[in-house]
């Protein structure tokens, strides 16, 4: 979790809440450094006092009103002190010099409380987001997973997109889905989801019935709002005990990518209505069985991942790249096909998901 948050502060950057940079820190005192150094070392006095001015600013971007004050009075000693040969400002340039240390240490500190106070709310932002997608395990009995999620909006870390794999009394179970919308607005709608997608996995026998209990769930939230249309794709996996095969169920959306033997196999697997139409329990989704073999991985990707773009509008091309990128370790995976979708498309607008699947069959070849 702790990496998962430096990176996520890596991908904020400075202007938008990660902390500042070494350079931001070091340049107060820097540029109070050289015009002291420039003034001992020069044969003749150099007019350049001005730029001490600008020390308590630079110091307000990076440093409390402590050393922001500090700073402050750094710069009108040295603008005072007969040593550095500027001991003759005008009262106007001491004056503004030491209004402007003065209004700095103020800023500073107002800075200084509002980042306290934005720390506070994204950490209890996080702990509430965590709460809905926890992290995924690195097993859930016979299945190795690992799940990789870039949510669209910035600073958040859920979004439209979902996955969770469970285990249950009729094996483990996976899923990974999209709501209607992306960022904020749309983690009432993922939580009651996965809400439902967990209690399912603990009371229905069948994928098409866990397909139908989310169905339902989402028909049910919307209809209390006339214009909800409130919906959701989603792919739905149930391993069976031994972990030789598993049953799909894709709601209006593409099935997994099979890793087999250094090659994409495309399964056919034939989308059904999305959830939340009310037609998953009048007519059951399609059931596909898929059998599996030692070293198999399944591999799901979210629109964001199939739908991204080059410059030239090509879309990804996910099953040929695959291959390559390939890796024992289902996280490795994940990280290699996300660092290769931005070096195709820097520019990813939606929400990007992945969920790696790696089952070890038991009880034969």
């Amino acid at each position: 979790m702790d990496r998962d948050r430096d990176r996520d502060l890596d991908r904020r950057g400075w202007l938008r809440g990660a902390p500042p940079p070494v350079w931001a820190r070091l340049l107060p005192s820097v540029l109070l450094a050289g015009v002291g150094t420039a003034e001992l070392i020069s044969p003749v006095p150099l007019d350049v006092g001005f730029l001490l001015g600008a020390i308590p600013p630079l110091a307000v971007l990076a440093h409390g009103p402590v050393v922001t004050a500090v700073l402050g009075v750094l710069a009108v000693v040295v603008l005072t002190v007969p040593v550095f040969r500027l001991d003759n400002p005008g009262s106007t340039d001491l004056l503004t010099v030491s209004f402007v240390a003065a209004l700095s240490v103020l800023l500073s500190f107002v800075r200084s409380r509002r980042d306290a106070q934005l720390v506070t709310e994204r950490a209890v932002a996080e702990v509430a987001q965590r709460a809905v997608v926890p992290p995924l395990p690195e097993e859930v009995g016979p299945v190795r997973c690992a799940g990789l999620y870039r949510a669209a909006q910035s600073g958040t870390l859920v979004g439209g997109d979902f996955f969770d794999v469970r285990a249950g009394p009729y094996g483990v179970r996976a899923v990974m889905g999209d709501v209607q919308g992306h960022g904020l607005s749309a983690v009432a709608t993922v939580a009651s989801l996965l809400g439902a997608f967990r209690e399912a996995v603990l009371d229905q026998p069948d994928p098409e019935a866990v397909a139908a209990r989310l169905d339902r769930r989402l028909a049910v939230d919307s209809a209390g709002e006339p214009h909800a249309e409130l919906f959701a794709t989603a792919v739905l996996l149930d391993f069976s005990a031994d972990a030789r095969v598993v049953r799909i169920v894709a709601c209006g959306q593409a099935g997994p990518l099979l890793l087999r033997d250094g090659r994409t196999v495309e399964l056919d697997v034939e989308p059904c209505t999305p959830l939340g139409l009310g037609l998953a329990e009048v007519t059951p989704p399609r059931v596909v069985s898929v059998r599996l073999r030692a070293g198999d991985r399944l591999f799901l990707a979210s629109d964001g991942v199939t739908e991204a773009r080059d410059a030239g509008g090509v879309f990804y091309p996910l099953a040929e790249r695959l291959p390559g990128l390939a890796d024992e370790d289902p996280a490795a995976l994940a990280e290699r096909v996300w660092t290769d979708l931005v070096r195709y498309c820097p520019d990813v607008r939606d929400d990007v998901t992945m969920l790696v699947l790696a089952p070890r069959p038991r009880g034969g070849p």
